[in-house]
């Protein structure tokens, strides 16, 4: 993989998580946007860990 797709990546993650994180400001008190908005956050996370593990050797 080269290394434009490599920053391709990153920013994809970090629109989702901004997204995610706006969608939670937003939410108004409504759980079920908070609650999913915090799936989608934790599932960035894991996106974030994985895809440095694909970077190692």
């Amino acid at each position: 993989m080269n290394k434009e797709k490599l920053r391709e990546i990153t920013r994809q993650i970090e629109i989702i998580k901004t997204a995610a994180e706006r969608l939670k400001e937003l939410s108004g008190g409504i759980q079920a946007i908070e609650r999913n908005a915090s799936r989608i956050l934790a599932s960035t996370k894991m996106l974030e860990i994985n895809f440095t593990d694909l970077l190692k050797p």
